[in-house]
């Protein structure tokens, strides 16, 4: 799977913002649907929590797609 770096000031982003963010998701509604479905997963493991926490080395994975978060 290919794994996509995105660089994000601050000490976290939420799980929604992220999708957004990296283009996963075109739109916050589009975002809300596919966690509360299941369909995000978070360093391996099915999140539901559209507001979890992200930190540096977390792997969100969505559609054959991976994003690892860097915070700086």
């Amino acid at each position: 799977m290919n794994r996509e770096k995105i660089k994000v000031e601050g000490e976290f982003i939420k799980l929604q913002d992220i999708l957004k963010f990296s283009g996963l998701c075109m739109t916050g509604g589009h975002a809300k649907i596919v966690v509360q479905n299941g369909e995000i997963k978070v360093n391996g493991e099915v999140c539901t929590m559209r507001g979890k926490k992200l930190r540096t080395g977390d792997v969100v994975e969505y559609d054959g797609k991976e994003i690892e978060v860097i915070l700086v």
